[in-house]
């Protein structure tokens, strides 16, 4: 009998140490509205303890890992090739430049139709008016800035596209306008 005794002991050993600590730390015994950002650091922290890691397109974009690029398939002479594999998946901003001197509602009427032929051509952009003839349009996915830059400027009223720092002029922009 006292070997049984024994035995259920040992076996319920390890549960009983097992289990956490049931004192709470100094900085949680504080009112939350009393906690600092250190405090409420910790406590995401604790909260994120036994959560599983993100997949690596959940993430935020500046962890997400850079994508692999294999030079050997490329084009090195075409550095705009270059500019738009590196740029996929990652956001990437354009400035579009309306011609003429337009209003502010003829020109935000022109980029939202500029941006609905996009969308409709699967390229997602999102637009912004920065300027009475300017406007910023933002792709989640930076390689189909070179393709909306292809189609933007065939358009009448482009002045000019700006990705990455170079200007690319519109077809029927006025060269003393540039």
């Amino acid at each position: 009998m006292r070997f049984y005794y024994i035995l259920i002991l040992m076996a319920l050993l390890p549960l009983s140490m097992a289990k956490k600590s049931k004192e709470k730390p100094e900085w949680a015994k504080k009112d939350i509205r009393d906690f600092t950002d250190a405090d409420m650091e910790r406590l995401l922290d604790q909260w994120e303890e036994d959560e599983e890691p993100l997949e690596p397109d959940e993430l935020p974009e500046h962890l997400r890992p850079q994508p692999q690029i294999d030079l050997s398939k490329l084009d090195t002479a075409n550095p705009e090739e270059l500019l738009k594999v590196s740029k996929k998946g990652r956001t990437l901003m354009t400035f579009v430049s309306v011609d003429g001197n337009p209003t502010r509602e003829e020109a935000e009427t022109l980029t939202k139709l500029w941006q609905t032929s996009l969308w409709n051509n699967h390229i997602q952009a999102e637009r912004y008016m920065v300027d009475d003839d300017r406007a910023i349009f933002l792709f989640k996915d930076g390689a189909q800035a070179w393709e909306a830059k292809d189609y933007l400027i065939q358009q009448e009223r482009c002045k000019g596209v700006t990705i990455e720092n170079k200007e690319y002029p519109g077809v029927y922009a006025k060269k003393d306008e540039l």
